[in-house]
């Protein structure tokens, strides 16, 4: 849905800048996982696990709010390949937002390993365990944590793109502050 407001309402703003700061870390603290066996490898794991269903949370909060109040309209002058890409990339955020917590949980429910979030609270497998499924669940999160790098950095090269060489209002309508006198 989109509407006629000129920028994202600010629980959406908010939620964006929140989760952009933990997903980056999340997928930081991921590469910091899988290169090392030092003792802070257990620290890095019990950050991640509790940060993985905060993720999944907060994107279930997000879809509801850009359900509720949709989002600016495209500059009508935008190219329509650009207006495609800016769509299917929201909705492989999502998706990725969502999955990637979902499939790091089942990966660690198929090796009998507990979730433990914040406060000692466990929450439940909801995979049976099996060593086969484990290692498939680990490729396919690992596989999509690269491709979330990937995503995030053409978002930053497409944010970059808007914001400085079409100067087009994209970059506003998320930005925490305007940057210049945008209506709100």
């Amino acid at each position: 849905m989109t509407t006629s407001r000129t920028r994202f309402a600010a629980p959406q703003r908010l939620l964006h800048w929140l989760m952009a700061v933990c997903i980056l870390s999340m997928l930081f603290i991921g590469v910091g996982m899988v290169s090392t066996v030092a003792p802070k490898y257990l620290t890095l794991v019990q950050i991640h696990k509790p940060l993985g269903i905060a993720i999944l949370v907060l994107a279930l909060i997000r879809l509801a709010l850009r359900l509720y109040y949709g989002a600016p309209a495209l500059p009508a002058d935008l190219p329509a390949p650009i207006k495609l890409a800016a769509e299917l990339s929201q909705y492989i955020f999502y998706a990725l937002m969502i999955a990637m917590p979902l499939i790091g949980w089942a990966m660690l429910s198929a090796a009998e390993y507990p979730v433990v979030l914040f406060g000692g609270v466990h929450l439940p497998s909801i995979l049976p365990v099996s060593p086969g499924l484990h290692t498939l669940l680990w490729r396919t999160h690992h596989y999509l944590a690269l491709a979330f790098f990937g995503l995030i950095l053409m978002h930053f090269g497409a944010m970059l793109f808007h914001k400085l060489i079409r100067n087009d209002g994209i970059f506003e309508t998320m930005a925490p502050v305007l940057t210049h006198d945008q209506p709100e």
